[in-house]
Order: C-alpha cells, then structure tokens, then sequence
C-alpha cells in the first residue's frame, strides 16, 4: 500500500493562498490588507530563515495550515511576532542525593552472582554441586530426540543451584542506620544473599532448601569495593552457609523435591523422548493435519504443549496435564482437543509417563490403547474442523499485524499522536548507582528480584511545611510513609470443561514474574522521555540483565485532568492546580499474559497502584458442551472464565513503627432534631416534612486483634479502612494516617475450597489483611507454594494468631483483581484498559489541608479585576491571574528523538561471560542447532527460557 509522506515543510505558499482566501472578507475588512500582507509577508521571511537556521524539517506535520478563519491569526501574536525559539534543555534527569548512599535492597549484580556461585561450588562447602549444563547435556529438543541410546536421558539425581539473589536486611538494622544522624558516615548492615539448591542427590529423600550466605562483599566493574560492612574484602574470608527455614510453616523449612522448578525446557524434552511412539506421531499429524517433523519441509503447523498447574498437592507426586495446540503465532488460541495427563515424580525422568490421554472427550489409558483406537477406526473423531483452512485469515487472525477495518485506516491516524515534551527539563531526580528517585517532595528506592520483580522500599514525603523534616527533598529527607511496597503474589484460577481449564490454578511466583521481564519498549510501553533503569535476575543456567527493566516518567494525570480546581466569583476562589504525576512502570510476560505494574505519586501524598493485564487468553476448544464456563471467540476457540487475584504488601509506617488499624463505617440513623418542635406559643399546623430526619452517620473504631483483621471493604463502599498513628495527631486533633482505597475492580477470589488452592493462597479470600509485622513473615506466599495447596510452605492463615496490633509494627496485605469473562474483543489481545485493577494509599488527616495546594504549577484567576487583552486573539477585558511564575506556554526546540530500536535481554553464562544472542539461521557452532553455544544463543532458546512449560515445542 502506498504511503503519504509523514512530514513537509511549512511552505510559504500556504500562508500565501491562506492570505489570498482571507481577501475574500466583506468590504468593510479590505481597508486593512495592505498592512496585513505586509505582516504575514515579514512573518513568511522570519520563519524561511528560522527553519533555514534550525533544520527542524522532520518534526512539522504533514498537513499545512488550512481553512484558519484571518479573524484567528494575529500579527501581535507571540507564534508570528517572535519565533526565536531556544534549544530545549537536555533530557536527562537532573542527579538526586539519596537519604543514604547506598541501597540495602539492591539485586545482586552479575560478578557478584558469579562470585557467590563460586564460593558455593569450592569442595571446602561440600554441596556437592553439578551444574545444570553438567546434567542436562542437551540444549534442544532435537539433540535429546535423535538420540537412540538410553543412557542419554539425563538424571535429576545431582545438587544443583537454582537461585543466587540479594536477600533484605532486618527491619530494625535497615532504620538504625537510615535513620542515623549522619548515613554517609554510618555503617549499614552487611549483606547477605538467599541461595535456593536442589537436593536431587539425597538419596532416598530428594528435597530443596533454602540458604542464606554472607556477609558478601559489593563487587562493582569486576573489583571489590569497600563502603562498610559487608562491602570489604575481608568479607569474603566470613561468608557463612546457614539453613533460611524460618520464612516457612514447614517442618525443618524443607520443601519436597516434588514441588521443584523448572532447571529448564530440556525437562519436557526428555518425557518426549521417552512417552512418544512413532505410532502416536502418526496419529497425531493424521488427526490435527501438522508435521511434527523438526526436518520437515511442510508449511504445516507443528504442535506445541502447555501445562496445567499446580503439580503436586502435598509433594507426594509430579503429575501434570498437557493441553495441545497448533504452533502459531499465539498458539493459545489455537488449542486443540486432545490432553495428555503426564507423571514426572522424582529424579529418574526414564521413570516418567503417560497416566491418561483425552481425545474429544474420549479417555484412553495408555499411548497404546489411544493409537490402536486409531489404527482401527474406533476413535471417534472431532465433528467440529480443527485443521486451518486455506485461507490465511483462518490463522493470521492470533498474530499482531495491524488489522484494517474495510480495508481501509482510521483518519489522519497515518500522523504520529500527541507526545509529552518537559520543556524545562524532566522535573525528576534520579541517583542511577543507588536506583533512588525523586519527585515534588516524594523519595524511594527501586529493588528488583526473581519471584515479583519491581518493588519499592523507604518511600518518603517531605513536607516543605513541616517542622520536623531535617533535609530537604532534594537531599533525601522527609518522613518515611511506607518502608515497603511490593507484589508478593499472582493468581489466575480457570473453570472449563476440560482436563486442561478444571485443572489450572496458577501462582505466578512460582514462574518468577522477575525473571519474566524483558526490555521494555520505548515509545509504546513507555512515552519518549521516560528514563529507563536495568535490572538483573538469576535463572539455573545463567543470568539475565535488562537495560530497560523499568520506566519512569512524569505526565498530566488522569488524561490532564487538574488535582483540584473552581470556577468562582470572589477574589482567591477561582482557579486550578495541574494534576501531574510520576508514574514507575515495569511489565511481567508470563507465559501468555502480560502484566503491567504501575505505581503512580500523587502531588497530594496520593500513591496509586495499578496491575493491567494484556497478552493471550489461556484458550480452550470450543464446542457446545463448552457453554458456561467462557465465550467463544473463533470457530473452535473459546477463552475460559477465570480471576486473576494480585496480592501486594504494604508495610506502612506512619509517624513511625507504632500504628493501629482504623476501620470507619457509615450508616443510616433516625433523629428527630430540636429545631422541628413548634416553638411554645406557635399556633398553625407543622408543614409536610414532619419532625424526623433520615441521614447517615461515621462511626470508627481500632481493631485490636489480628484475627479481626481478615478484611472485605464494606458494603456499597460505605467507609473503608487505614493506618493510623494513635500517638500522632494532626492540628485538628486527629490520628495522622494513610487510607486504603478501593480503585478499579476491587475483588477478591470467587472459588472457595478447591483443593487446587486449599490452603496456599487464602489471602485471595479477601480485599484486604492487617498483620503484625515479622521477620519470618516476609510474603503472603513463596516460589514453591503453587505445587503445594494441601500443605504449602506459607500459610498465609497462620499469620493471623491473635495478636494484639494495637500501635505495632503492621503490615496491609491489598488485592487487586478482575473476574475475567472473556469476549469476542479479548482476541487477538486482552485489553489493558478493561484489564485493570487498583487501589490508593491516600493521607487521612496525615497532614492539615491538602498539600497539593503547594504547587506552583497552577492558576488563580482574579474576576474582580480585569485587564487588557494582549493576546490579540479578541476583544474586550480579561481577568487578572496570578501563574506564581511559571509560564505553561514556555516553549522551546526539543531534542530530535531516536530512531525506533529494540533490543532484548542481555544473556551472561554461570561464570558471568555474556553470552552474545544470534539468530537461529545463522549457525549453532559445534552441533549447528543449539539453543546455546559458544557463539550465543538463540532467540529461540530464550524464548524457552521465558517460557517454560507454557509453550512447550513438541518436534522429532
């Protein structure tokens, strides 16, 4: 299809022909062309040699000025009379100085992952260790399916180091030297690192644990660094090895080998290699009409395999239940009717099986008995078509191609949107070595880890007016909110008719909705000013560094809606406050879905946190018996009914550690007012209204005891629940505190008593949860507690032991939500905008009046005075207003932008050599057709990486 051009230059002709249509005004206007050409004649020669002189060429639009009525245009005009623009000052973010210099909750970075690594494999440890890449020789499906030897299935019968990341601090050690007189000259606490490793060689009992390992030193550009406690090199010679088992309700804090992760997409590979017969191949192409041939020439789809969780219920077992789907773009939405229910338990993967095969709602159990049903003609094949057409709608329609309604583009969107420009510069701060940022009197650091990613720690507000704030904004300073705020857990349970939907109940922990994150995209996840910050991750075979983990940015909140604003008539009532905000936004691609977190500051003290989801729907085929349980979205695909439950963890501290939890509640009351009473002597009967009035009324109290405090917001919203300092009040004698509010889709989850999730998630029973802060009680959840309902690792119910949390240490447990009924519209994509879910920590009497009032960016309009207008844009008077200095129309040239790149993930081997990414096509070393080799490794094997087994290729 042919394009426009995107962009020209103004011409001069156009003001021209503008100027000639003008002449066309009744007579009483002619008198005055004479000296309007002579004005727009000047205009047209300023702006030839501006543009001569400035080369902004590229960033006109593409359509010239037209049909502008002469009335609009003005020779006084600043835009005609003045066009000198300066160059936009750079769009780097100005430095900031942290509270402390350094970040106690700082990721590991990769020399210091490859550091650790190599202190636990020394024999002085004796652990024991392998390697993954030791015992899983085979970095490809196709490697471990065209060996004929049986010897050449590996064995899970080996030590091995699934996770090496930086682990938080005490409480009471992280605000001693925070909150010291001077951090810089402080000492803070030494580091230490969580080290998880598979016991696969403890015969007869196989089991994971939990280690944390330190004080470990910084390494920064290779070197150990000095800096105060854990960061000297003496350090290394003190790392100790000790058992982390008091996070969890397990006995000896030991998890069951079965509840394992995932070493890699090799585990898959293997139970192929030994369930698949050539008979059930055969089968397989004839029925679904693909080539599983990983040689094959065949335009035909091949077929891919996701599974179902959770794995296990109390460890006992690995069992698992596979749905197939044709390999396309979006093979979600591809599913198939046909299910494999697959045992993985224990080491031995030569001991791995098939359990069960569902074909068109027909059972069989064993691969043989399935095939035989084939071979002789017993099988009742599906009436509804499950093979693609011709016609290439009949698969595109899963893929991200941009799709023309009547063939034809909405109008004028072949012109780039409208963009955010700081014309002043970014008006936030970032410390890049410490990840801290700052904004309008907000202050925080950014942490990052394998199991939820982005989290935020030490988040301050300084309040210019306060008496107790010692440093200023811009040194770090103010009181500490919320030491805390970070996702601990995400739940997507599905309903169905079939093995795969009934079955699935995900904790997306256990995946690592860290390592989950890739770069993001800069200018569409992303607007073009943001600043983006890396982070790093671990996984078992290597470590993954992003340079665009996260994004930040200010914008116009609320679609530039003002925070506050009046139309009045008085001096001092008329006006409006800009609504900015700051806004940190990091996106989790698990499997299908994809999760955009946001957490957005509020000039007010307001922070919003916001989960969107958007990706593929978990698909399933589609046919009447399917009806209930989802909507059909294509011929004989269907997306499920599920909820996705996000849990966060707030640990507020208001004024300091000592806080209650307030609940406040409104409701209806009869009273019969003094006033309505005939006064003595009043004769005439009383009018309509009577004596009574029916109106409502707050009542609050302190919930006491943590067993009171499994929460659900209050009916119609009537009320709500806070924070609150009891020894703390604000001027008018009230508790300072910080609010929960409910924002879009404020749901807990639907199904109660499924085994599926008996026990490892009870905090999605609830809109909210008050606990006692503790040390060993860092997460609603942990990795391991998807593969274990029937006796999970964190019970978030045992938290609640009856307690008094009475002005104590607590913390808010907060979901966020949506039941998903999926809809023709969730095709090819789920939408972000519908897809979303929030809540607000908002001040309650935390300050004496809203403190949005001290922005400068804002308007106070005068309408008892009035003024000339020198807009020329008019006649008449204007009323006076006061812009406290700050010009919204100041503009300015800004910086060209960047063409448009992406790249991906930066992959580091266990060692910490960067392991460069290569396209398939171009060679695999040695073997020609390895995921990794010593020239890279390929977008494919990454893809494998990230997924795992929720597309699992199934090739020969």
């Amino acid at each position: 299809m042919t394009r426009r051009s995107e962009y020209q230059l103004l011409k001069p002709g156009d003001l021209d022909n503008h100027r000639e249509r003008s002449n066309a005004k009744p007579n009483r206007r002619r008198a005055r062309v004479g000296w309007i050409f002579l004005a727009f004649l000047s205009t047209i020669i300023t702006i030839f040699y501006y543009f001569q002189s400035h080369d902004i060429t590229t960033r006109l639009p593409e359509a010239p000025l037209r049909n502008i009525p002469s009335s609009n245009i003005s020779t006084s005009s600043p835009l005609y009379a003045d066009l000198k623009l300066e160059q936009c000052k750079s769009s780097l973010p100005p430095p900031a100085k942290p509270p402390a210099p350094v970040n106690l909750w700082t990721p590991l970075t990769v020399a210091e992952i490859s550091h650790i690594r190599a202190w636990l494999e020394h024999p002085d440890r004796k652990l024991n260790l392998t390697r993954v890449s030791q015992f899983y020789p085979f970095s490809s499906s196709s490697q471990i399916l065209s060996s004929t030897n049986s010897t050449a299935i590996p064995s899970l019968a080996h030590n091995n180091i699934f996770l090496i990341e930086s682990y938080p601090p005490p409480k009471a050690e992280a605000l001693a030297y925070l909150d010291s007189e001077d951090p810089y000259k402080a000492t803070p606490p030494k580091r230490y690192a969580r080290v998880t490793i598979h016991h696969g060689a403890e015969h007869p009992n196989p089991m994971i644990r939990d280690y944390l390992v330190g004080p470990i030193p910084y390494i920064r550009d290779g070197e150990v660094r000095n800096g105060g406690a854990g960061n000297r090199k003496e350090d290394e010679e003190e790392m100790t090895l000790s058992h982390l088992k008091d996070i969890y309700h397990l006995e000896n804090g030991t998890i069951p080998w079965n509840a394992r992760g995932f070493l890699n997409a090799v585990d898959f590979n293997v139970l192929w290699r030994q369930t698949q017969t050539p008979g059930l191949v055969e089968a397989l192409e004839d029925l679904f009409n693909v080539s599983l041939s990983s040689n094959s020439t065949s335009s035909k789809p091949t077929l891919t395999a996701g599974a179902s969780g959770p794995f296990s219920f109390t460890g006992s077992f690995r069992r698992t239940w596979l749905s197939f789907r044709r390999d396309l773009p979006g093979a979600w939405l591809h599913p198939l009717n046909f299910f494999q229910y697959v045992d993985m338990s224990g080491t031995d993967p030569s001991k791995w099986y098939i359990r069960k095969i569902v074909y068109n709602w027909q059972m069989f159990g064993s691969v043989e008995e399935f095939v035989g049903a084939w071979r002789d003609g017993t099988l009742i094949r599906t009436s509804l078509p499950s093979s693609p057409s011709s016609s290439t709608s009949s698969t595109n329609w899963t893929t991200r191609d941009r799709l023309l309604s009547n063939g034809h583009p909405r109008d004028l969107d072949h012109l780039p949107g409208p963009r955010s420009v700081s014309f002043a510069g970014l008006r936030f701060r970032v410390d890049f070595a410490t990840q801290y940022i700052s904004w309008m009197s907000w202050g925080f650091y950014l942490s990052f880890d394998r199991d939820m990613g982005l989290s935020l720690w030490d988040v301050r507000f300084v309040n210019p007016n306060s008496t107790t704030s010692t440093r200023g904004p811009k040194a770090g300073g103010g009181k500490r909110i919320i030491y805390q705020l970070t996702p601990t857990e995400a739940l997507a349970q599905y309903s169905g008719n079939d093995p795969m939907q009934t079955t699935t109940a995900w904790l997306d922990r256990y995946f690592g909705m860290g390592t989950a994150v890739r770069n993001l995209i800069p200018y569409y996840d992303c607007p073009a000013e943001a600043v983006f910050l890396p982070a790093t991750s671990m996984t078992p075979t290597g470590t993954v560094k992003r340079d665009r983990a996260v994004c930040v940015f200010e914008s116009e909140g609320g679609g530039a809606r003002p925070i506050t604003r009046h139309t009045g008539w008085l001096k001092g009532e008329f006006g409006a406050t800009k609504g900015y905000v700051l806004i940190v936004r990091s996106v989790s691609t698990v499997g299908n879905y994809d999760y955009i977190f946001d957490y957005t500051f509020h000039l007010d003290g307001t922070i919003e946190v916001r989960v969107s989801a958007s990706g593929y729907l978990q698909g399933g085929y589609w046919e009447p018996k399917q009806e209930g349980y989802g909507g059909r979205i294509r011929d004989t695909t269907m997306g499920n009914l599920h909820d996705h439950v996000i849990n966060f963890k707030v640990d507020l501290d208001i004024s300091g550690t000592s806080n209650s939890l307030l609940e406040t509640t409104t409701a209806q009351e009869t009273v019969i007012p003094p006033w309505f009473d005939p006064l003595e002597g009043e004769e005439g009967e009383e009018d309509e209204w009577g004596n009574e009035v029916i109106q409502q009324k707050i009542t609050k109290r302190i919930i006491s005891n943590e067993s009171e405090a499994l929460l659900e917001y209050p009916r119609n919203f009537q009320g709500g629940y806070a924070i609150v300092n009891q020894d703390e009040k604000n001027r008018w004698g009230y508790p300072r505190g910080y609010a929960v509010h409910p924002g879009y889709s404020p749901v807990h989850n639907t199904v109660i008593g499924s085994k599926r999730l008996l026990h490892n998630a009870n905090w999605a029973r609830y809109n909210l949860a008050v606990s006692k802060r503790k040390e060993t009680e860092p997460s609603s959840s942990s990795m391991w507690n998807m593969n274990l309902p029937g006796n999970p690792p964190v019970d978030f119910h045992k938290f609640f032991d009856g307690e008094n949390i009475t002005q104590e240490d607590l913390v808010v447990w907060v979901n966020v939500g949506t039941h998903h009924l999926p809809q023709a519209e969730d095709s090819p994509n789920t939408k972000a905008n519908v897809a979303t879910s929030s809540f607000m920590l908002t001040p309650l009497n935390y300050f004496d009046s809203d403190i949005s009032m001290e922005s400068s960016n804002a308007i106070l309009i005068d309408p008892t005075t009035s003024l000339p207008s020198s807009s020329g844009l008019g006649s008449g008077s204007v009323y006076a207003h006061d812009d406290y200095g700050v010009k919204q129309d100041f503009s300015c040239v800004p910086e060209p932008l960047k063409p448009f790149e992406y790249s991906d993930i930066r992959m580091f081997d266990l060692d910490g050599r960067e392991v460069g990414v290569r396209n398939e096509n171009s060679g695999g070393g040695e073997t020609g057709d390895d995921d990794w080799s010593k020239e890279g490794v390929t977008v494919k094997g990454m893809r494998r990486i990230a997924e795992l087994f929720h597309r699992i290729d199934y090739e020969f």
